[in-house]
């Protein structure tokens, strides 16, 4: 009885300990390489999440339609260690973004490149990182 327990916590952990790998896609699964985007806007929010953050922009396309684009990029950690604070971006900042278009056609591409102009004028560079394999 004891040995059937066991198996079957083990079965149950390694199951569990499993579903965080799925939930972490590859950037093929949802981006597409062939897809580069360059898009301007304003920043309207920021999600500090694993396995990675968001930045959502409203973008403002020629014919005057306002469409909000998230662009995924690194987790809090990592954009933690390359300077970024909660309070780095505020509320319509203008930004550019550049990156890869998701592969069905949504609003959402993964960033390779997040760039503002602060107060002052001067160009800032958030985020510069290359594309995952």
């Amino acid at each position: 009885m004891r040995a059937k327990l066991a198996v079957v916590v083990l079965v149950l952990s390694l199951i569990a300990a499993a579903v965080p790998a799925i939930a972490h896609h590859a950037f093929a699964a949802e981006f597409d390489s062939g897809k580069p985007v360059l898009l301007k806007g304003k920043f309207t929010k920021m999600d500090w999440i694993n396995p990675h953050s968001w930045v959502y922009f409203d973008v403002t396309y020629p014919d005057g339609k306002v469409v909000n684009w998230g662009a995924e990029t690194p987790p809090p950690n990592g954009l933690y260690r390359n300077g970024w604070r909660k309070d780095t971006l505020k509320l319509g900042d203008e930004i550019e973004v550049q990156g890869f278009a998701a592969k069905d056609g949504a609003p959402r591409m993964w960033a390779s490149r997040v760039s503002w102009v602060n107060a002052g004028g001067q160009q800032i560079f958030g985020l510069n990182q290359r594309r995952p394999e």
